[in-house]
């Protein structure tokens, strides 16, 4: 697949919150290693977790590579981490991608909201896009600033560095359900324009992300999806989306024009 395309282009979002920095993204990244291992440990031991050979599994995958691939203008760091991609047997409509690039899926969200391959682009970007952005950690540094840095005192900056047991004390409790964390409105917001770049980027159609939340609108009114829970309302993100899709159809489109070059083995004009 082609390269990462120039970041200069796409979405404009907020600077990453400073907080952030109070927990350390190694630490953080282990302990959502340690949980997603559970969690697919448990999903396989109960006959839940999908085959690779599976053609929904390998679908996934290839779009998720895709979408790896295009991570890296977002985060350095990224490329550090050991993707993993899980697609897991649950009725639940439901996503998420865990610090470090662990990364699962449900089946429900897949079937009953029958999503297209740039549908289900568009969420696994926006799942893509929490751990680009840091947003985890970012709750998880508001929390700490919140139970009182000045208990802490100058403990704080050691911990920074990983030398402070109480600062992995506190992500003990606070960040005990990473698998649960809810994310604020504007954490939302932001993986969705993030995610919807990072989909056109790796040439999935950014307008799939309206057809998405419409099918999120309909699936909301009979029974609330735990992936929506805390997120935006639909009709609100539908119109933050649209009014983003100038800023990143031309990546869109020069993804695809890329990909025909590949495809044909064409060289690309000087």
């Amino acid at each position: 697949m082609h390269g990462a395309l120039s970041a200069r282009e796409g979405v404009e979002v907020a600077e990453p919150s400073a907080f952030a920095k109070l927990v350390p993204a190694a630490e953080l990244e282990n302990k959502a290693g340690n949980e997603y291992r559970q969690l697919i440990q448990d999903a396989y031991s109960k006959g839940l977790l999908k085959s690779s050979e599976r053609s929904d599994v390998v679908r996934l995958r290839s779009i998720a590579k895709k979408l790896i691939d295009q991570s890296f203008v977002w985060s350095d760091r990224a490329k550090l981490w050991a993707w993993e991609v899980n697609l897991i047997e649950s009725p639940q409509v439901n996503a998420f991608c865990m610090p470090g690039g662990k990364i699962a899926v449900y089946t429900g969200l897949i079937e009953k909201l029958g999503l297209s391959e740039d549908e289900l682009a568009m969420v696994v970007g926006h799942e893509i896009a929490h751990a680009l952005r840091e947003h985890a950690r970012q709750r998880m540094g508001k929390g700490l600033a919140t139970e009182g840095v000045t208990r802490i005192g100058g403990a704080v900056i050691a911990g920074i560095f990983g030398i402070d047991p109480r600062i992995t004390d506190f992500m003990a409790k606070q960040g005990a359900s990473l698998l649960s964390l809810k994310f604020s409105r504007e954490d939302e917001t932001d993986a969705d324009l993030v995610g919807m770049e990072l989909a056109a980027r790796a040439g999935f159609d950014p307008r799939a992300g309206v057809t998405l939340w419409k099918k999120m609108s309909a699936q909301n009114a009979q029974t609330p999806p735990q992936w929506l829970s805390t997120h935006p309302s639909s009709t609100s993100r539908i119109k933050d989306l649209e009014l983003n899709l100038n800023k990143v159809m031309p990546l869109f489109e020069k993804a695809q024009h890329l990909e025909r070059l590949e495809k044909f083995n064409l060289e690309p004009k000087s």
